[in-house]
């Protein structure tokens, strides 16, 4: 044949899995939603295009089962994903009260980079009947390989493959698919850092393909700092 987690898609729990004994598709996923909810922290950081250098601020905060987004450069933007809900859903707030994102703004490009808000809203978490497709390994580690099929026609993706980690149960890397099921987007979590003793997001790999060619057209990083020592 995504995300994209993106999306999220966007940040590592890992859970202390004892085992990585055989688990069916929904209960992989079931791990990845958790391991969203489940975090707990503030971190500063930027999203940069790679091929301009241009660069947007970003303080990404976790907790009380929700994630915020926010962009300081003109016009301010704070996106909040509320993970209290099946499916969780994505709000905007641009200097008024918050507002569900609609269907038809989610394959938009988040502020001009390689995200969209369908990545952000980790919709693809909540498709019915995954499948389990086999195994494989991110830098290294062992993963569950997990296809999510869209169940209606909204949104920019058709199908989405997930990496989980065995060892986590966190997304490491998320294939997008079109209609014609060519590869359209691809997240990989590059780099981690250690965070209050947990492992959590300092690099995320995000690039567009153009479907036709199967060529990089863009490419963004979300780059996270190590919060300072109090």
């Amino acid at each position: 044949m995504k995300l994209f987690v993106t999306a999220a898609l966007l940040a590592l729990s890992f859970l202390g899995i004892a085992d990585a004994q055989t688990k069916s598709a929904d209960e992989i996923l079931d791990l990845v939603r958790q391991s969203y909810a489940g975090q707990n922290q503030k971190l500063q950081g930027e999203l940069r295009d790679d091929a301009t250098g241009r660069t947007e601020p970003l303080e990404l905060t976790m907790g009380n089962q929700a994630m915020d987004f926010r962009f300081t450069n003109p016009p301010p933007e704070t996106l909040r994903l509320d993970l209290s809900t099946t499916p969780a859903r994505l709000y905007q707030v641009r200097g008024g009260s918050p507002r569900q994102v609609p269907a038809g703004q989610m394959g938009s490009k988040v502020r001009g980079m390689d995200f969209n808000y369908a990545d952000l809203s980790l919709a693809f978490l909540y498709w019915p009947r995954p499948q389990l497709m086999g195994e494989g390994r991110v830098s290294g580690q062992k993963c569950w390989i997990v296809r999510v099929m869209n169940p209606g026609r909204e949104g920019p993706y058709y199908a989405v493959d997930i990496w989980v980690h065995q060892a986590s149960g966190a997304a490491a890397k998320m294939q997008a698919y079109d209609r014609g099921s060519k590869i359209v987007k691809r997240y990989e979590v590059t780099k981690i850092q250690k965070v209050n003793g947990a492992n959590a997001l300092k690099e995320l790999r995000v690039e567009t393909l153009d479907p036709a060619s199967g060529k990089i057209t863009g490419r963004t990083y979300m780059k996270m700092n190590k919060p300072a020592k109090p």
